[in-house]
C-alpha cells in the first residue's frame, strides 16, 4: 500500500512580495506565486502522482495554489477540505506591517525573537508552538487516518502551518524547527511506514 502525503506551501503572495507580515490576513497570489503553483503540479505529474483528496487552509493564497496544482494534474473536481486549523500562523499585532518597519519599531533582535522562537508570540498573536497546537490535532485526527488507508493526500497550506507538520514528520526538535525555511511552490512528498513514520521524503525543487 502506498501511503502518499504531498505537502505545498503557497506560491508567493502579493504580501510576500512587499515583505509585509501576512498571517491570516487574506492576500492573493501574484503572477510569480501562479507560476510557482503551477510549477508544483506540472513537477508532481511528471512523477505521475495523483490524488484522492486534497486539504487546504481557509485562506485564498492557499486554496488559489491547490486550485492550480489540481488544474495541472489534471483533476479540478478532486475532493478539496478546507480548514483554518491549516492557516498561517497568526501575527497579531504584526500582521500588515513591513518587516522593516516592525524592526524600526521594536528592534532587530526583539522581531527575530518572534519571527524564529518556537514559543515566543507577536503581541496578540501565534508563536510556532501555538500554530502546532492546532494544526497537529488536526493532522492526527482528519489527515493521517486518510494517509494510512492508503489515500493519497495532497495539503497546500503556509510556511508555519506546513512547519508545524514537518517537525512531526522528521522529527526536528523546537531547537532546529526555527531554522527551518519552506520554498514557496516547491512540493515535499512523504512516503510513510505502516507505523506512520516516514519511509521517503523527496522535495521538488524547480
Amino acid at each position: 500500500m502506498e501511503r502518499l502525503l504531498v505537502l505545498v506551501r503557497h506560491g508567493q503572495s502579493d504580501w510576500n512580495l512587499k515583505n509585509l507580515f501576512t498571517g491570516w490576513k487574506d492576500p492573493d497570489l501574484t503572477e510569480q506565486g501562479v507560476a510557482e503553483a503551477r510549477a508544483a503540479g506540472q513537477r508532481l505529474k511528471a512523477l505521475g502522482l495523483s490524488f484522492d483528496v486534497a486539504f487546504t487552509s481557509a485562506l485564498t493564497r492557499a486554496q488559489h495554489t491547490c486550485r492550480l496544482i489540481l488544474e495541472e494534474l489534471g483533476q479540478q473536481n478532486l475532493t478539496t477540505i478546507r480548514d483554518q486549523a491549516l492557516n498561517e500562523r497568526d501575527y497579531g499585532e504584526l500582521s500588515g506591517l513591513n518587516k522593516d518597519d516592525a524592526r524600526k519599531r521594536w528592534g532587530e533582535e526583539q522581531v527575530h525573537i518572534w519571527r524564529r522562537s518556537y514559543d515566543v508570540p507577536p503581541p496578540g498573536g501565534e508563536s510556532l508552538k501555538d500554530t502546532a497546537a492546532r494544526v497537529l490535532p488536526y493532522y492526527i485526527g482528519e489527515i493521517l487516518p486518510r494517509v494510512m488507508r492508503g489515500e493519497k493526500v495532497l495539503v497546500a497550506a503556509h510556511g508555519n502551518s506546513l512547519r508545524a507538520l514537518v517537525m512531526v514528520l522528521d522529527r526536528l526538535t523546537p531547537e532546529t524547527i526555527p531554522t527551518l525555511e519552506l520554498a514557496t511552490g516547491e512540493p515535499l512528498v512523504y512516503r510513510l511506514r505502516a507505523d506512520t513514520t516516514v519511509e521517503s521524503k523527496d522535495v521538488l525543487k524547480g
